[in-house]
């Protein structure tokens, strides 16, 4: 798997020199990532964003946006599922993904009602990818439930494989499954913790009622 990051870029400097700034650290990685471009070897790129959620992984591929976890979800793990599910030419360029973090601030500023993003559905498929387009229709500062979801995915019947498909959404904020509950109001589960659901509605909430940018 092709990866920099800044401890990997620290260890390949060898050991006994003095450690670069971060400032050489990031031109470095932009170097690699740009050479990696050229060359035709970069699939997916990634970088972190600093979010009131706390840091954001997000990782797109030439197609679009196709991976953003949450603090909770170990670095490691999402990069390891995104090298084996998608492609192991995956390198740190934080340069890729500036339209990205610029959508994702307007977003948390309360700028930014709906996310103008490219997605690449590659780590979901079938009923579960028709549940996610459908929750990316509901509209800012709304919610639906889950037997909704399952009908507009067209299956009603199947509000359990909709709950699943919530679970596991690849793309959670920008694909707004926070936005989905229980049909008696209930907040329901969330990939990243009922906490940060809960904050995301009440982000929108405020800013709605104030008259979103």
């Amino acid at each position: 798997m092709i990866t920099a990051s800044n401890d990997h870029l620290e260890r390949d400097l060898g050991a006994g020199i003095a450690t670069p700034s971060a400032q050489t650290l990031a031109q470095l990685r932009a170097r690699l990532a740009e050479g990696a471009t050229e060359e035709g070897l970069l699939d997916v790129a990634y970088t972190t964003v600093d979010s009131p959620l706390g840091e954001l992984v997000v990782a797109a591929t030439p197609t679009g946006v196709v991976r953003l976890a949450f603090a909770s979800e170990a670095r490691d793990v999402v990069l390891g599922e995104l090298a084996r599910r998608v492609s192991p030419r995956l390198l740190e360029a934080p340069a890729r993904l500036d339209p990205a973090r610029r959508q994702l601030d307007e977003y948390f500023d309360g700028q930014r009602n709906q996310f103008d993003l490219t997605l690449d559905w590659a780590l979901t498929t079938g009923f579960r990818r028709k549940v996610l387009v459908a929750t990316s229709r509901i509209p800012y500062g709304q919610t639906s439930n889950y037997r909704s979801v399952a009908t507009a995915a067209g299956n009603p019947r199947a509000v359990r494989a909709a709950g699943t498909a919530l679970a596991t959404n690849p793309i959670p904020i920008v694909v707004p499954c926070h936005r989905v509950l229980r049909s008696d109001g209930a907040l329901g589960g969330y990939r990243g913790g009922v906490a940060r659901k809960n904050e995301l509605l009440r982000l929108e909430a405020s800013t709605r009622a104030g008259g979103p940018g």
